[in-house]
């Protein structure tokens, strides 16, 4: 069984993942070839589209969420993904066992669920949110009316996990804001739940925008169990590798696998990227100086800057007096051409985040 390098695992995950080059597909046709993005805060996923394409014009993605060709929904992981409508569809039910477990295990919340029919909640739950989209507080306070000796908060988040729904707009639209305002799925869309596609498809399309991958990188990424087994029945049609700890990596047979010598870009990632939470293993692009960096493990969640494929500094950013200022932070000491390539990133990325503001790019020294 040959052999794949933490570089050629490094090179065929960015390829996968449209941060070898910029890709020439629409926001949308990006959106369905990863699977999704996660999206659980309002706007900074923007930036992860824009990372990945050569031409994404914010207002052009937000139009996707008004007109309901895209929706943010509770998916893998029980994170909020941006997805396509047909992917919200699909997906949702095959992810129920991970929204559940997340219920009903939940640390907050799993303790209000206990002797709770859980199925008259969401029934009350999906009423209410026919008859208008509500805030996760309204709703909580409506069901409480109805079971008072529970927490409002928790009753909200049964219904989120158990009742598909989504946030609707204008949460998440560029240049605008709002509370999460929560609908029912198949009620915003039109359409019914898919509940015949086979599993077996969603770990196809996992191999296609993060692969190669172990079985435990899939289930890191979905947030399911139990996945060797599906791997197993597809290991047929199914070209396998080892990595050099030795661990047995599958992926598409025609699935691109790049010269671990390409070149790399500069590359400026958003702080939910999936690039880095959807691998068991993350050394494929994370380094020990990342993991050197002691950030808060309840503090905010940095956002990385790949160097040769690779984390190696964090950036931040801020506006005052209508200037903005774009602030790097490196793991080492930078070369020259380092530096210049994250200048002209940056300034791309300036032009995104504030269009009309003054722009600065400075770089901190590395600890």
């Amino acid at each position: 069984m040959p052999t794949l390098t933490r570089r050629a695992l490094n090179r065929a995950t960015l390829d996968r993942q449209l941060l070898l080059r910029r890709a020439d597909l629409t926001p949308l046709q990006a959106i369905e070839h990863l699977v999704g993005l996660q999206a659980q805060t309002p706007h900074t996923w923007y930036v992860g589209l824009w990372t990945r394409l050569t031409n994404c014009r914010p207002e052009d993605v937000a139009t996707l969420l008004t007109g309901r060709r895209a929706v943010r929904i509770a998916l893998m992981r029980s994170t909020i993904h941006l997805v396509s409508a047909d992917d919200a569809l699909a997906l949702r039910p095959l992810v129920q066992p991970v929204l559940d477990r997340d219920l009903f295990a939940n640390h907050t919340h799993g303790r209000s669920m206990r002797g709770l029919d859980t199925d008259e909640v969401v029934a009350a739950g999906r009423k209410l949110l026919d008859e208008r989209p509500r805030t996760p507080g309204e709703l909580g306070r409506l069901l409480a009316g109805r079971w008072p000796d529970r927490n409002p908060a928790s009753l909200a988040y049964a219904v989120r996990n158990l009742l598909p729904v989504v946030q609707t707009p204008p949460r998440g639209v560029w240049g605008a804001s709002g509370q999460p305002v929560h609908a029912p799925l198949e009620s915003w869309l039109g359409a019914p739940l898919v509940t015949d596609q086979p599993v077996d498809q969603m770990v196809l399309r996992y191999l296609a925008a993060f692969g190669p991958a172990t079985v435990r990188d899939v289930q890191t990424w979905s947030g399911l169990t139990r996945l060797a087994e599906v791997l197993d029945r597809l290991r047929p049609h199914l070209a396998t590798f080892r990595d050099e700890n030795g661990a047995e990596l599958f992926d598409l047979p025609d699935a691109p696998r790049p010269d671990p010598h390409i070149t790399a870009p500069a590359r400026y990632l958003y702080d939910f990227d999936n690039l880095l939470l959807s691998h068991h293993d993350r050394t494929r692009v994370v380094t020990d100086t990342l993991r050197q960096q002691n950030f808060p493990r309840h503090g905010p969640v940095p956002r990385l800057v790949l160097l040769d494929g690779f984390t190696a500094a964090t950036w931040t950013f801020a506006t005052a007096q209508g200037a903005t200022t774009l602030t790097v932070h490196p793991f080492a000491p930078l070369s020259a051409s380092h530096r210049e390539a994250l200048a002209i990133e940056g300034g791309g990325l300036l032009d995104l985040l504030a269009p009309k503001a003054s722009h600065e790019i400075r770089f901190t020294t590395s600890v």
